[in-house]
């Protein structure tokens, strides 16, 4: 589905990342939640006068990971914030593409005249899911928020984007246990070795490796390539191309077949901060061009769980923020 969008523009972008550092045996339980994250996040912001409480008109929640199964994780962050009983609240269930069916969210809720100001959050929690004893994911998974202000723009630019789906593949990456339909018990807990060598419970995270690579690189190379050329656009006229991260040989990989640079198609955020699923984005932005003070045209791309992929052509103009923190 292609999709575009105008008067919509980024005004600022904050990732939160754990304190902490997870060494490979390290147990896993220190009770942190995506909500503790993003109100971090967000209290940094309004203590900072980044953002304004009465300034929120929507608010989008984007996790994997909520809270409870009820109420919605961004009902809990409204009456911890102590935002306006009239703000909009959504919360959509989506992992590595998160933050660009986040974004699109955010653009259409700005359509409506009353909405000037949209707060996206991104939050995943993901450690605690994945076995310490898999060697696939547990070296490359890490926990994160970030949080994207989105407002309207006085300017004519256009957003473009193209966002597909393919659910009869979407247990390529999954967690079996936790849901309705297989609740959680003591004996989804035990552990059991796979063909590999890894071990893990049906509580966790498991991942057919191998079909989401060869899913990565036969889709998302000609979604992006196709919008470039229904944009009439070369890759030499993007500045950066800022993908969801799951590794870096995948990225470089992608980069490769793209034939466009590492430089280009920065690599550099699981080895720094773990994939945090659709916070990998906005990570990467916030790292890697932390100190641009110009108007960047850049290309974005989310690929993963569901299996989804999306890619989104947009200018961003300096922010009034973009930084990490800790928390």
């Amino acid at each position: 589905m292609k999709l575009s969008f105008q008067g919509k523009k980024i005004t600022g972008i904050l990732t939160v990342v754990p304190k902490n550092v997870i060494n490979f045996e390290d147990e896993i339980d220190n009770g942190v939640c995506s909500s503790d994250l993003c109100e971090y996040g967000m209290n940094y912001l309004f203590d900072n006068n980044l953002l304004k409480r009465e300034e929120i008109d929507a608010l989008i929640m984007v996790t994997q990971s909520p809270d409870y199964f009820m109420p919605a994780t961004s009902n809990i962050l409204h009456g911890k914030l102590g935002l306006r009983e009239d703000v909009i609240l959504v919360d959509i269930s989506q992992g590595c593409c998160g933050f660009l069916i986040g974004l699109i969210q955010a653009f259409m809720l700005l359509d409506q005249p009353k909405i000037k100001k949209v707060a996206l959050l991104n939050a995943d929690v993901m450690s605690p899911k994945v076995s310490k004893r898999d060697r696939n994911s547990a070296p490359l998974i890490g926990d994160g928020a970030s949080i994207t202000i989105v407002e309207k723009s006085n300017n004519n630019e256009k957003i473009y984007a193209d966002i597909k789906f393919d659910g009869k593949n979407a247990m390529c990456l999954n967690i079996p246990a936790g849901g309705f339909r297989m609740p959680s018990t003591s004996e989804t807990a035990i552990e059991k070795e796979d063909e590999a060598g890894n071990f893990r419970a049906l509580d966790h995270l498991v991942m057919k490796g191998d079909d989401v690579f060869n899913f990565v690189l036969n889709k998302v190379p000609k979604q992006i390539e196709e919008l470039l050329k229904s944009l009439n656009l070369k890759k030499d006229d993007i500045d950066y191309f800022m993908c969801h991260q799951p590794n870096k040989f995948m990225l470089q990989k992608l980069a490769d077949k793209l034939g466009v640079g590492y430089d280009k198609l920065p690599n550099n955020i699981v080895e720094n901060f773990g994939n945090a699923s659709g916070v990998t984005i906005p990570t990467n932005i916030c790292h890697n061009l932390k100190n641009t003070d110009k108007k960047l045209k850049l290309l974005l791309s989310g690929f993963g769980v569901g299996l989804t992929w999306a890619s989104m052509v947009l200018d961003l103009e300096p922010l009034k923020f973009i930084d990490i923190i800790e928390f």
